[in-house]
């Protein structure tokens, strides 16, 4: 074979090497689908999820150190809002201050060398209620009574400045630019600190506490020995109704209630029933107050087919201060026999069409 061949089938074999138009075209296609082109590849936030890749270019506007230190500090304030402000434990808090609304709040009259719960008729002898001047005991119970309304609207206040403690917190942390975030960082500790005051005395009133006395309730008896009492305040839990079981039937309603807390001794409950929109004058007389020793009652008489309005409470006490809240439940009779055979309404009568043949 001649030189000039040689050259010529070499350049046919070096030029079936490489590949046609068409195919870098069809190359190029697909790795522009895939999304692996060089500028990516090179990139590390390809393989970041959404939050580390805009934490990787925050970080490119600190120089290394800064950016440790913020790190540092946002994960001290990420560890603050889960562990001390979390929103569980907020909605937990709101939970237990919609209970203590509910509460029922009284005064207890104790010895000195007594704790709080204790009080028994056979503990606390009834001579003490004796020795105290009613008209005292009167103006201390009105003392009482604001002294817990007080003490709920702090406890209000206090979940809500720890509601907007949490909300402002969150705002800054989910903020874009580190730099604010690293500038007014005393600023941040210096809230942290607030928050967990907050917090501290939101739990410390949770409980009622001791009731100043500024005057002496034991009147002069002419004893050689005055007796030292103290006043408390102490909280019962709600009365409410159990919806499961309480029933209406046709012209009487089975009604069953419950405390969360058991207490000691039996208690008396008031009962009020009502007839919600009476017709005549005679139904407007369907209503009444039943004092009942137990936690079940039927109240019979109704009528059929009509809305009653119940509602449950402790019975008033000498030492009840502040009850500012009742449970009520509306039930339905069921209709009576002739009201069951009676035929539905009928519905307005449709026109005939006119038709013409």
């Amino acid at each position: 074979m001649s030189p000039q061949s040689r050259e010529s089938e070499s350049n046919r074999q070096a030029c079936s090497c490489l590949p046609s138009s068409s195919s870098t075209q069809t190359m190029n296609f697909q790795v522009t689908v895939l999304g692996l082109d060089k500028a990516k590849l090179d990139s590390p936030q390809a393989f970041l999820d959404p939050e580390e890749a805009e934490e990787a270019e925050d970080g490119q506007l600190l120089e290394p150190e800064a950016w440790r230190t913020y790190v540092e500090r946002r994960n001290v304030l990420r560890e603050f809002l889960t562990s001390e402000l979390s929103p569980h434990l907020l909605r937990r808090h709101h939970a237990r201050m919609e209970l203590l609304q509910r509460c029922s709040y009284y005064i207890e009259i104790l010895p000195k060398h007594l704790a709080l719960g204790d009080q028994n008729p056979l503990v606390v002898p009834n001579t003490m209620f004796q020795l105290i001047d009613p008209w005292k005991f009167q103006r201390m119970k009105k003392v009482g009574t604001a002294q817990t309304k007080i003490q709920l609207l702090l406890l209000s206040d206090l979940l809500e400045q720890l509601d907007h403690g949490r909300a402002q917190l969150d705002a800054l942390l989910e903020s874009p630019d580190p730099r604010p975030f690293l500038a007014g960082w005393g600023h941040v500790e210096q809230r942290l600190a607030d928050l967990s005051a907050v917090m501290d005395n939101f739990l410390a009133m949770m409980v009622p506490g001791r009731l100043h006395i500024k005057h002496r309730l034991v009147s002069d008896i002419g004893a050689t020995k005055v007796p030292h009492i103290r006043l408390m305040l102490s909280t019962k839990m709600p009365v409410m109704f159990d919806r499961k079981e309480s029933v209406a039937h046709q012209d009487w309603v089975s009604l069953r209630w419950f405390v969360t807390i058991q207490p000691a001794s039996p208690e008396q409950f008031e009962l009020r029933f009502k007839l919600l929109e009476p017709r005549t004058q005679q139904e407007c007389t369907q209503c009444g107050l039943i004092p009942v020793a137990a936690c079940t009652f039927d109240v019979r008489n109704l009528l059929p087919n009509r809305a009653y309005k119940f509602t449950i409470k402790r019975a008033e006490s000498y030492t009840l201060v502040y009850e500012p809240w009742r449970d009520s439940l509306t039930l339905h009779t069921k209709p009576g026999p002739q009201e069951e055979a009676r035929p539905p309404p009928a519905g307005p009568a449709r026109p005939t069409p006119n038709r013409t043949f």
